[in-house]
Formats: structure tokens, C-alpha cells, sequence
């Protein structure tokens, strides 16, 4: 061993820095003082530590806490660079929480934080006030005086910075810069290898994730595949709101099946137009969409629309491609939040791709068990109408001509024609059932009627039971869109309220039309006590009433639950 120093660690004047000094002393380890022992002692240390670990926040957390005991800073931060040139993580140590809720907004790459980010070449001053590049510090913000950048690199790109202030010797020395230097260089190859294992770590979870689909599509019992696609992204990807959004089959409306997550109440069974929405882009191309804030896209998600989430990371992906799109699957975070990256956007739209094959051959699946159904189905509304309808009629007929006898001062009588109206209730459900027994399952609802039942049909899942339904007057005659639309609608999102009754057991959907009055009426059972707060799908519902001079009204069942009625002129 020669004891000169490696040239690459000599400073940018050509003087012996401070730290080749140490290095010769460690070299003659007689000449070598104990502080400067220590120091190496320290960097070997750290290198070690950074190292021992394969999980990327505990890594990234050790280097910036290392990175202030070797250069004596009293702060130190460290910024993760996204795609975009811009900081999309701020990791930082030195100051406490309360410090930091004051301050607010986290960096995101401007002044000297973006120097290192536009030319990652190391950056030491006496006193950062006084170069040209700072911008200075938001309110709250403790003071900083003396400072050192390092970039980090990983491979053959540059990952992030170290950015460390307020040296405990007054200003940071060339020995400190180039102890950084070599800890934020032996760094990359733990941060390499800790994201190669979240990689991985992450790619199980989303292939484990498709497993569960799958398992579920051919599971007897359990929950809907719809849920578990929706649960098990929101686990895995930290989003703070996940949506199943399914293409209506008039294929000009996407629907939200499912929502988990923040704001999740107010977008479950609504229904949103394609031509204005980001969904509706997103199932035209069949290409996801991913951006680092929401709020700024052309065309914004519904999310930020309608206020359910300040949006800002989201990504929007395709179940299906163009030609046989069935929706999409939306992951959102909120404003501030770290972005989602390209990773995690392969990742995620392959899982969608996964489900949405699992989907397709569930529905192949189902196709050929209605086919089953069909002719049993048919027999069953054959022996409904020929002879349980005819029986009520008879008896219904029966207790008219006792009530008739008995005459109108008879309170018996009352009380039968009571009976009578019950009777005739019962008829028209049945009726509503036949229609439904009638109607062929492979094909798209296209009657009013055909199209109220497939509302109901979507959000039993949800409900965990199957509400009645009962349709008066001529309604496939008398009305055409788009009251008829928005009578589905307000269907789906009348029983998406009646889900928010955690423990309903039991639902009736009577929609009907009074001459020139569409009245829809939804009752639950359910034990929540009837709240003046309304969500803003109620809020859109009753607009809309009034707009068609009508009101919407919620009120108590003497009986127990919610009585929730939407009453319309029709024109």
C-alpha cells in the first residue's frame, strides 16, 4: 500500500482534503487521532446499517439519520426524485412533528432542492441565504444556515438527494462533504436491492390478489368478486379510495358498483355519462391512465367532481379492452400524497387484466346456468299466472261481496276491504316477478321494467338480500328518456342509501305512475335513525325532483326504518 489517497477522493482544488488526511492516518495508525478514528468508525458503521436491511423505508430512514451523526448536521432530509424530475418523497430527521403540521406542504424541488435535481453535483455553503438559488423558507420553518447537498445514485440514474443543514461546527468542511459522498455511495446499492425486494414483495401481492379472483369466481359462497377485486387493491396499493366502475348497458354510462375508502358512500350506485368523465376515456382506449394530481387532467375523475376526494395521485385502468371494455378500476390518493409510479401501475393493470378474464368466464359461466333456469323459470311464471293470480283474484273477489253484505257501518267491513288492497298489492309484485321470470337473462334490458329489475339485481350483493319490487301503471308506454333514466337511477341510489343501514334485513321498491306523477318509493328496515345530513346522492336526487317539479322525502316507518320517496311530474 502506497498511503496516498485514492485521487478520486481529493478535492476540486487539488488540495489534500481533509478527509485523505484521515485516510493516511488510518494508514500510520500513529498518527491518527481519535476523533478522526471515530468518524471512520462511524461511516463503516453506517454502511453497515444502511445495508442490513431490504426494507426501502427503513433504508431510506437510516441514510438520512446516518447521514446527519457523520457530517454533525442538526437537520437532514432526503428527496426521493419522481419520473417527473420532482421530489415525490420527502423523508426528513431533526425536526419534531409538531414542527412540521405548522409548516404544512412538504418540498417539492424548487430553489437549491431543485439545483440538485436539475445538476446533481454536490452543493456546500457557508450560509444558504446568500446563494442566488434559495427561495427561502415557508412560515414556521425552523432557520437554517450552513448547508450540503449529495445525490444519490443508484445504478446509472440519479435516485435522490441528501440535503443537510445547520453544521454543529459552524459550516459543513470538504471531510464532511466527502464522508456523505461515500455513504450516499455505498447507499445506492442498498436502495437497489431494497427496491428489487419491494418489487418483488409486490408483485407476489398482486398475483396472490388475481389468485383470490379467481377463487372467488368459483367459490359457492362468499363475497362478490366485484368486492374482492375492490378490497384487495386498496390493501395492497395505499390508496386512500378505490372504485369498480361497470360500463350501463345502454354503453353511454359507466356505474359505480363498488367503492372502498374515503368518501366510498357517496359514489356507491351512481351513475356518471362516458363522453365527460375520465372513465369514459379510459374504457374509448383502452389505455390506463395515471397522473400525478388529479384535479389538473382535461377531463377530471368523478371523485374530484363531485368533492368525495381532493384527488391528486390516481390511476384509472381499463376491465377489458376496447372492443369488450366492462369498466374500470380507479385507485386515488389524496392531495400531497406520494405519486404512484410506473411499477405500481404495471403491476395494478395487470391484476385488472386478471380479473377482467376472471369476469369473462364467470360470466360465461352464468350465461350457461340461466340457460339451465330458463324453462323452469318459464314454468314457474306459467303456474304463477294460470293459477295463484287467478286464486287471489277469487278470493280478493270474495271478501269484496262479504264487505258488501256486511255494509259500511260494519267495522269488519273496513277491515276487509283493507285486506282486498293487500290482495291486490300482492298481485302486482307478482305480476312484477312473472315479467321478470319472462324475461330472458342473456339478453340486455331494454324495457323499463326489464332495466328497474337489473338495477335492484346489481346492488343485492351489497345488500346482502334481495328487495321486492312492485311497478304500477304504464310505465314502458307512457315514459320515454330521460325521465326513465333517471327513474333507474334514482333506484340505484335510494337502495345505495339503504346499504349505509348496516344492519337493514329487509327492502321494498314500489315505483308508480298516477297519471302524470312517477312516484318511487324505497323502505328498509333498517335501525339507523333518519339523519336531516344528507349525502350528495340524496342532494343530486332531490335537485333533480325539483327540477321536474316534485321533492324527494325521507321519513320514518311506524313500522321501524327509513321510508325514502321520490315524486315527479312526468310530462
Amino acid at each position: 500500500m502506497s498511503g496516498q489517497p485514492d485521487p478520486d477522493l481529493r478535492s476540486s482544488d487539488g488540495q489534500t482534503s481533509e478527509l485523505d488526511e484521515l485516510i493516511d492516518q488510518i494508514v500510520d495508525p500513529g498518527s491518527a487521532s481519535d476523533p478522526a478514528l471515530e468518524r471512520l468508525r462511524s461511516l463503516v458503521l453506517a454502511i453497515e446499517t444502511i445495508s442490513s436491511d431490504l426494507s426501502l423505508e427503513q433504508v431510506l430512514l437510516r441514510l438520512t439519520d446516518s447521514a446527519r451523526t457523520l457530517s454533525g448536521a442538526r437537520y437532514a432530509a432526503l428527496g426521493v426524485i419522481s419520473e417527473d424530475r420532482r421530489l415525490e418523497r420527502f423523508l426528513h430527521v431533526g425536526i419534531d412533528a409538531e414542527t412540521v403540521a405548522e409548516i404544512g406542504h412538504l418540498p417539492e424541488g424548487k430553489g437549491l432542492l431543485g439545483a440538485l435535481i436539475d445538476d446533481p453535483v454536490a452543493i456546500r455553503l457557508r450560509d444558504l441565504t446568500d446563494d442566488p438559488r434559495s427561495v427561502g423558507f415557508p412560515p414556521n420553518h425552523p432557520p437554517m444556515d450552513s448547508f450540503l447537498g449529495v445525490p444519490i445514485h443508484v445504478r446509472d440514474e440519479v435516485y435522490g438527494n441528501l440535503y443537510l443543514a445547520n453544521s454543529s461546527r459552524g459550516e459543513f468542511s470538504a471531510a464532511d462533504e466527502e464522508l456523505v459522498r461515500m455513504l450516499a455511495g455505498a447507499a445506492g446499492n442498498a436502495i437497489s436491492n431494497a427496491r428489487v425486494y419491494q418489487e418483488a414483495q409486490l408483485q407476489q401481492r398482486w398475483l396472490q390478489a388475481s389468485n383470490d379472483v379467481h377463487g372467488q369466481l368459483f367459490s359457492t359462497a362468499g363475497e362478490d368478486p366485484l368486492h374482492v377485486i375492490a378490497q384487495r387493491t386498496i390493501e395492497i396499493s395505499d390508496a386512500d379510495l378505490v372504485s369498480v366502475a361497470l360500463l350501463a348497458p345502454d354503453r353511454a354510462t359507466v356505474v359505480i358498483e363498488y367503492a372502498i375508502g374515503e368518501g366510498a358512500d357517496n359514489l356507491l350506485a351512481r351513475r356518471f355519462s362516458l363522453s365527460d368523465t375520465l372513465a369514459g376515456s379510459v374504457i374509448t382506449t383502452g389505455s390506463p391512465v395515471m397522473a400525478r394530481d388529479g384535479a389538473s387532467l382535461a377531463t377530471q375523475p368523478v371523485t374530484q367532481r363531485i368533492g368525495v376526494l381532493d384527488t391528486g395521485p390516481i390511476i384509472v385502468l381499463p376491465l377489458g379492452g376496447p372492443e369488450d371494455a366492462r369498466g374500470v378500476l380507479s385507485l386515488a390518493r389524496r392531495r400531497g400524497r406520494h405519486p404512484f409510479t410506473t411499477v405500481e401501475m404495471s403491476m395494478a393493470a395487470g391484476f385488472a387484466a386478471h380479473a377482467s378474464i376472471a369476469l369473462e368466464i364467470a360470466d360465461a359461466r352464468d350465461a350457461e346456468q340461466k340457460m339451465i333456469m330458463l324453462e323452469d323459470r318459464q314454468r314457474i311464471a306459467r303456474d304463477l299466472h294460470d293459477h295463484v293470480i287467478q286464486e287471489l283474484f277469487g278470493v280478493g273477489l270474495s271478501l269484496e261481496s262479504i264487505a258488501s253484505r256486511l255494509g259500511d257501518l260494519d267495522p269488519n267491513a273496513e277491515l276487509l276491504r283493507q285486506r282486498v288492497d293487500d290482495l291486490d298489492r300482492a298481485i302486482r309484485r307478482i305480476r312484477t316477478s312473472i315479467f321478470a321470470l319472462h324475461s330472458d337473462a342473456r339478453t340486455p334490458p331494454n324495457g323499463l321494467r326489464q332495466q328497474l329489475l337489473a338495477a335492484v339485481d346489481g346492488v343485492v350483493p351489497a345488500l346482502g338480500f334481495r328487495p321486492s319490487v312492485a311497478v304500477t301503471g304504464l310505465v314502458e308506454v307512457s315514459l320515454g328518456e330521460p325521465i326513465s333514466g333517471e327513474a333507474v337511477d334514482c333506484v340505484r341510489q335510494l337502495l345505495g342509501s339503504v346499504v349505509e343501514h348496516a344492519q337493514a334485513t329487509d327492502a321494498a321498491v314500489e315505483v308508480k305512475l298516477d297519471g302524470s306523477r312517477l312516484t318511487i318509493t324505497v323502505t328498509d328496515n333498517g335501525p339507523t335513525p333518519i339523519s336531516d345530513e344528507r349525502t350528495a346522492a340524496l342532494t343530486e336526487l332531490a335537485a333533480q325532483a325539483e327540477r321536474r317539479r316534485g321533492r324527494l322525502t325521507l321519513s320514518a316507518d311506524p313500522g321501524g326504518g327509513t321510508v325514502a320517496t321520490w315524486s315527479v311530474e312526468v310530462p
